[in-house]
């Protein structure tokens, strides 16, 4: 559904975008990460037609965006940073002027009403946006993105400045959106990103550093596993074997768990996984293993792991 294939963006000598290159599928919500200055926007406003390529291609649905740009942008929904709404109009008023502004050919009041109760709008429809709260302001910023059922959302930092219902409710709505729409998802709350998104593609001094599922981002960081196992055995002679285990740089005993098992913390060379010889060296001595524990970083962990590896020294880029 979308296609980001070798995309730069230079502004002189500085380089915004580096070579950047993804695809999201049909049906697919992606999180967009990256620290303040890292591509992001500048990847979306290219992605959106706001910004041209200095080189390669973003297609939407098959269709370059610079080749032919209006249907190109039939086919997004975008919620940037800042909503772009007149305060001045009431909410009705607003929808109403964006179905005229993307010269959608839905039937007018069915659409604007059924956006409406998706997005929960109903109690404040005829109230002045001006008027409105800051999460109430977001839902609006969502409704205009949504006008004309274009199959790609993208949305940039959706929940910022929210408070944590706020940000709860709006993250639902992205999830149920996600079931009918193609999702991009830019924003700093890595909760938000394993809570709702298939894919996470990390950005990073313009470039692409990491593009996984979600449940496999921990692969795109080098390093050495940590695991503990819970093993009854004699705890001189389980720890000796676990250090004869390939693959196995280091084990130590860290406690009883009950009266008849010890706590391991075993740790493995780089990008081994050692979970199936230290079964089968266990099992060869009949010592029981009753638990085990990956010890994996969480999300904050790859982020800063990603971003700070290959940009030590580097200035940041807008």
């Amino acid at each position: 559904m979308i296609e980001i294939n070798g995309v730069t963006k230079r502004y002189g000598e500085k380089v915004a975008a580096d070579n950047v290159t993804f695809t999201v599928k049909e049906g697919e919500i992606m999180g967009f990460l990256g620290p303040n200055g890292a591509g992001k926007s500048t990847t979306l406003n290219i992605l959106t037609g706001y910004l041209s390529a200095t080189e390669g291609s973003a297609k939407i649905d098959g269709i370059d965006i610079l080749e032919n740009p209006l249907e190109a942008k039939k086919k997004i929904g975008f919620l940037p940073e800042q909503p772009p709404l007149y305060m001045d109009m009431t909410v009705k008023e607003y929808l109403n002027f964006v179905y005229d502004l993307k010269s959608c050919k839905l039937d007018r009041d069915r659409h604007i009403r059924e956006i409406s109760a998706v997005v929960k709008l109903d109690d404040v429809f005829n109230r002045v946006i001006r008027n409105l709260s800051k999460g109430y302001k977001q839902r609006v910023g969502i409704a205009q993105a949504l006008i004309g059922n274009p199959p790609v959302l993208i949305f940039d930092e959706p929940t910022v400045g929210l408070d944590p219902k706020q940000i709860i409710e709006i993250r639902n709505l992205i999830k149920k959106l996600g079931k009918e729409h193609t999702v991009i998802l830019s924003t700093h709350i890595l909760p938000e990103v394993q809570a709702i998104c298939d894919r996470i593609v990390v950005i990073n001094d313009g470039k692409i550093v990491a593009n996984e599922r979600t449940e496999n981002i921990a692969r795109a960081v080098e390093g050495k596993r940590r695991m503990t196992f819970h093993i009854c055995g004699p705890q001189n002679d389980v720890l000796k074997a676990l250090k004869a285990v390939p693959g196995v740089s280091y084990a130590e005993a860290i406690g009883s768990r009950d009266a008849d098992s010890t706590a391991y913390l075993i740790e493995s060379e780089e990008n081994l996984d050692v979970r199936k010889s230290i079964f089968y060296a266990m099992a060869e001595k009949r010592w029981p293993i009753i638990g085990m524990d990956v010890m994996g970083m969480d999300l904050e962990d790859i982020f800063i792991a990603l971003t700070t590896k290959k940009s030590a020294g580097k200035g940041g880029r807008k």
